[in-house]
């Protein structure tokens, strides 16, 4: 059953007969899909909205109760996804219905924030409201001193794509964009773009299922940021939307991942660390990029944000996505970027006493596939020659091959 939001213009969302089609179309077993339509009490001022959740709640649960009596339905079959307001509308039902056993899954897509915000669960969706909850959370940046989505985790799952607080390609820039195509409804276009992403990344999940987006467990997107997230033993992992693992942690789960600005929304993740190993006298702040190759393609030139000053015997974590697959990782090209400046500069100093060498000693680079866990570590291709200098990009393999490359060269 698809459970819509506040209805600013008394209208059924496209979004909802896209979701129907995905959703009949998408899997293998059969399924009957309800739109829930109760344009009558969202198409009110948003606080008298706020109220009727309730009221659409309860007419869900009698509905249910009908069709277990009736035709005996299995409540332990019953999938709401509610978008919005939807989302609370479907935690009302799950609560409403009673008795000794739960409907099956509420699924909440940017659950609505203003006015449930620090309520208690039993006034909001909550892992309570049915066997298996999970929500996915787009747009919970404050605007004008309020979230548009919930903030908080309200399910036993809870995904925060890009960090759930705005999502890429939603950018108050793009408002010009949809002005320019679609008048005024630009303007609510933009503001509805994050909060209606996740009705669409749900959808995504059931239109791609070769593409299955990946949540890893964190702390917060700084942290995910840096790739220290990307573990998924102990279920730290989950796929987001539909098909999701539906086991029920003791504690909400609060999962990230990065997407695309547009469908498919998968990206791979790679979390990479690096050190460097030589003496730094004074911080370095070099601009570097890296070059993936891998068995099914490659990805030129990415940039590589460490987020600090480089010093002496650190290791530094960072995280890289990439919208394609290039299968597995073979070979990294590592390269310190410079401005022409920074050239001349070195060419001259270079020459200087023997013992000032700015090169960057880079002993090797550990990897980590998120998708497959799989890990590795690259060595420097030339052993002979290990620092890194301005404008200069070297090769890494990985170290099992370099050293098979090296047992050749000594029986020759």
């Amino acid at each position: 059953m698809i459970v819509h939001g506040w209805s600013l213009d008394g209208k059924i969302e496209t979004w909802m007969r896209q979701m129907a089609a995905a959703l009949k179309s998408g899997l293998a077993e059969p399924v009957n899909v309800v739109l829930v339509n109760w344009i009558p009490l969202a198409h009110q001022s948003y606080p008298i909205a706020v109220l009727n959740t309730r009221l659409a709640g309860q007419d869900i649960a009698t509905l249910l109760k009908w069709l277990e009596e009736t035709v005996g339905l299995s409540r332990s079959k019953v999938h709401l996804i509610g978008f919005s307001l939807g989302a609370h509308v479907s935690g009302f039902a799950g609560s409403y219905i009673g008795g000794k056993h739960k409907i099956g899954r509420i699924t909440g897509l940017d659950a609505a924030g203003p006015l449930f915000e620090k309520k208690p669960p039993q006034d909001r969706l909550s892992p309570d409201d049915a066997n298996f909850v999970d929500a996915i959370h787009t747009f919970t940046k404050k605007y004008v001193g309020m979230r548009i989505g919930f903030q908080e985790p309200i399910g036993h799952y809870d995904f925060y794509p890009n960090g759930g607080t705005q999502q890429p390609g939603c950018h108050i820039l793009e408002m010009y964009k949809h002005i320019g195509l679609q008048g005024l409804k630009g303007i609510l276009k933009t503001l509805k773009c994050s909060h209606e992403r996740a009705v669409h990344l749900f959808i995504d999940s059931l239109k791609h299922n070769d593409q299955q987006m990946i949540g890893y467990q964190c702390t917060d997107m700084e942290r995910f940021k840096q790739g220290l997230c990307l573990h998924c033993r102990k279920g730290r992992c989950n796929t987001m939307g539909y098909h999701i693992r539906q086991d029920r942690p003791s504690k909400s789960r609060k999962l990230f991942l990065i997407t695309q600005a547009q469908s498919p929304f998968k990206v791979n993740h790679y979390q990479f660390k690096i050190k460097f190993i030589n003496e730094i006298v004074k911080p370095v702040e070099p601009t570097l990029s890296m070059s993936l190759l891998g068995t099914k393609g490659e990805k030129q030139n990415i940039r590589v944000t460490l987020g600090e000053h480089i010093v002496s015997n650190k290791t530094y974590s960072f995280l890289l996505t990439l919208d394609l697959d290039i299968g597995e990782l073979s070979m990294i090209k590592f390269k310190w970027e410079t401005k022409k400046v920074w050239t001349q500069v070195w060419n001259i100093i270079r020459w200087g006493p023997a013992h000032y060498n700015p090169g960057l000693t880079l002993k090797t680079i550990q990897a980590k596939v998120g998708d497959t866990q799989q890990r590795m570590t690259f060595c420097s291709e030339n052993t002979s020659n290990p620092q890194l200098h301005p404008n200069q990009e070297k090769i890494f393999v990985k170290c099992e091959e370099n050293l098979k490359k090296m047992k050749r060269k000594s029986r020759t």
